[in-house]
């Protein structure tokens, strides 16, 4: 084993000094202990280098860090206690971004990158918190690390310790101990392709290994915490270039001021640098709502009789008080059904809480059970069968271990429920206006592009199966008029069935859809759909979908299958002679060790005609936001495929009712594309069974 280089030994006497045994603190000292801040490319850790440490469930950090040769954005969340991952965008300075000005001018070279940690062993008494990383580990490659590292606190100090493999290995402290296995961990591959987007899995602890650490120290002046660091880099193969480096150890500071944190810190012993960082915890996130609270029913005076039940207050007392808009209701001597639509509450126990205050305090005492039948459009989706009695002594406050939510039950609607269901008010016009806003970073023009406007959405329902819907985009503003490049133009072996987005955007006003839709309930848990007409921006054609849905269940099946036609982008209501049979086979499961999350995968034929499988991957936090990740892997090779190797995205998935002082239901969602090409892009159907039958599932709002 090599002996460390270059530690100064007034550094080491400073970290000697502080690691003074916990007795010697002051009670306000342990009080003060330190809470995991971000590094300089993202994610918990010191200036340049990663620690073992965890935020919250839920916590995000929207980074911007400047380095001289670098500016780092990323993005860290938190998705499990025990995992959190990183994006990042680099800007080299040092670089261009091509060679060929007509392609991108003087701009930067930028590069993205992901990271992903995993908690191995939490801290205990004695031992330290202990995880696993991997940086850099599905872009080019230019911090490409993998990392173990151990944290362990001390009042006010948490200190680090941590081994690293290439970008944070290059200083070689120490032998590698798998090249002792085998001879093929001695070295390490070169990294950077200049293509992008594989997992690099033959690299993975391989080549030079060196140590990190440090300590972070929160001061009695609970907004500053300091930092001293000793990183594993030597920064002789950087991709900004061969940097001079005076010294291995890194100073740090951070200022807490609300969400932000405001960083600086000397780096190499000849860099300074300076960050900030914006916080909030997506899982507690809330907005104070100005709205009633559920009815109270103790001194409630409820009907003696049918004869004396005033319906009409009944029935805008459920659309006012609970957000329940009614489309049938049958009310008998020991029995309601109510069928409608929730348009209001997200959080399916508060909804039927609301309602069932409302029926305990409207029915009479004969009616021992109410029906919550809640619809999709003008289907029964799912109905909550609550029991009279049992819900009164818990609402009350009768018998203190009572449990509202014990007092019902989910069932599919049985065929005596759907018997008595006779909808009113099937057919007419209905309109809508959303917003929309796309992005893209990272882009050759510039840096950021951008499209928002609206879309203006109508149609007319002929009955509870059959509508006619359409919807039209209007863009208000947007930047991409430097959307220059024109990717089509190259040669490919794959059909251009998405890369001339450009042509498509570049359209202000535009004809996204325009579909005759019919759908409807096979049997208790299979639904069916189908459709015709413009079905997208870029294609139009028919289709249907089948899909097994049980109430509550974590996994469901569905098949889709769709005649698609390639849309002319210069007259909207023309097509290209480019057609295509797509559909897939998709399960959706929501397993029991990953809380709250749906994992898709979805296999089949692509618009290219390509072949593979889709999977998708959805975390809920308790506020309602969604965060996702998508791969598309098929028989496309990645040379065949292009830059990014295969199709990847995020998104971000909001309910409005975060934006909103009443309480609302609704979504926005927020996509990024790191690199959109060809091969493995699914059609965008109109709609999906999957969100249709939504009331259905636990997952869904």
């Amino acid at each position: 084993m090599k002996l460390f280089k270059g530690m100064p030994s007034r550094c080491a006497i400073a970290v000697a000094t502080a690691c003074v045994s916990q007795s010697a603190f002051s009670d306000d000292a342990v009080s003060l202990q330190v809470k995991p801040s971000q590094m300089v490319q993202g994610g918990t850790g010191l200036i340049q280098t990663p620690t073992s440490r965890m935020g919250e469930v839920g916590d995000l950090y929207m980074n911007y860090t400047d380095n001289n040769e670098y500016r780092f954005w990323s993005v860290n969340l938190q998705l499990f206690d025990w995992m959190q991952a990183t994006a990042r965008y680099t800007d080299v300075r040092t670089r261009l971004y091509s060679d060929v000005p007509s392609f991108s001018g003087d701009q930067t070279l930028k590069d993205k990158g992901l990271d992903v940690k995993f908690r191995l062993l939490e801290e205990g008494y004695y031992f330290p918190e202990v995880s696993l990383g991997f940086r850099d580990f599905g872009g080019t490659g230019f911090f490409e690390s993998e990392y173990v590292t151990a944290s362990k606190a001390y009042g006010p100090f948490d200190f680090h310790l941590g081994l690293g493999w290439g970008y944070m290995g290059t200083a070689d402290d120490i032998t590698n101990p798998f090249c002792k296995i085998r001879d093929s961990y001695c070295d390490r591959p070169s990294g950077f392709s200049g293509r992008g987007g594989k997992i690099d899995y033959d690299q993975f602890f391989k080549g030079p290994m060196a140590v990190f650490g440090g300590v972070e120290y929160q001061t009695p002046w609970e907004p500053l915490r300091l930092k001293l660091e000793f990183e594993g880099n030597n920064y002789q193969y950087d991709r900004a270039g061969a940097l001079e480096q005076d010294s291995r150890w890194n100073l740090g500071a951070v200022y807490r001021w609300n969400n932000f944190d405001f960083t600086a810190n000397y780096q190499r012993g000849n860099t300074f640098g300076f960050g900030v960082t914006y916080h909030f915890n997506m899982n507690t996130a809330k907005q104070v709502k100005f709205d009633d609270p559920p009815r109270e029913i103790v001194d409630a005076k409820p009907a003696a009789s049918l004869a004396e039940l005033n319906k009409s207050r009944l029935y805008r007392s459920l659309a006012y008080d609970g957000g329940f808009i009614l489309t049938d209701a049958s009310v008998e001597e020991d029995e309601a059904i109510f069928y409608g639509n929730q348009i209001a509450y997200r959080n399916k126990a508060e909804a039927v809480n609301r309602i069932g205050r409302i029926a305990a305090s409207e029915l009479p005492e004969s009616v021992k059970s109410y029906h919550i039948v809640e619809n999709a459009g003008r289907l029964p989706m799912v109905d909550t069968v609550i029991d009279a009695d049992a819900f009164k002594v818990a609402a009350k406050y009768e018998d203190i271990e009572a449990d509202i939510t014990q007092t019902y039950t989910r069932v599919a609607p049985s065929e005596d429920v759907l018997e008595k269901y006779e909808p009113n008010r099937t057919n007419g016009f209905f309109k809508g206006v959303d917003f929309f806003y796309t992005q893209s970073f990272g882009n050759p023009e510039d840096f950021y592009l951008y499209q928002g406007g609206l879309i203006f959405s109508g149609g007319y329902a002929f009955n509870e199966n059959w509508a006619a819907v359409s919807s039209v985009r209007a863009t208000l503003l947007d930047n991409f008029d430097k959307f220059s490049f024109r990717i089509d133009q190259d040669t490919s072996t794959l059909p251009r069935v998405r890369t001339m987005v450009r042509e498509y955007v570049s359209n202000d006003l535009w004809l996204d859809t325009a579909i005759l839709q019919w759908n409807d309930r096979l049997s208790d848990n299979v639904f069916a759909q189908a459709y015709g007409g413009y079905l997208e921006t870029m294609f139009g054609g028919i289709g249907g979908e089948v899909l097994w849905q049980p109430v509550d269940s974590r996994i469901a099946f569905g098949v889709d299958v769709n005649y698609a036609k390639q849309r002319d982008y210069d007259e909207p209501f023309d097509f290209f002679d480019y057609d295509v049979i797509t559909g897939h086979v998709s399960a959706y499961w929501q397993p029991e060790f990953l809380p709250d999350t749906m994992l898709t995968v979805s296999a089949g034929q692509f618009l290219a005609k390509d072949k593979g499988v889709n999977i998708d991957f959805a975390k809920r936090f308790d506020s309602g936001i969604i965060v996702g990740a998508y791969a598309a892997i098929t028989n496309v090779s990645s040379e065949e495929y292009g830059e990014g190797s295969f199709t990847k995205g995020f998104y971000i998935s909001v309910p409005l009712d975060l934006f909103t002082l009443m309480p609302s239901k609704g979504r926005g969602s927020f996509p990024w594309v790191p690199i959109s090409r060809d091969g493995g892009q699914m059609l965008k159907r109109p709609g999906r069974l999957i969100d249709f039958t939504g009331p259905r599932s636990s997952f869904f709002d």
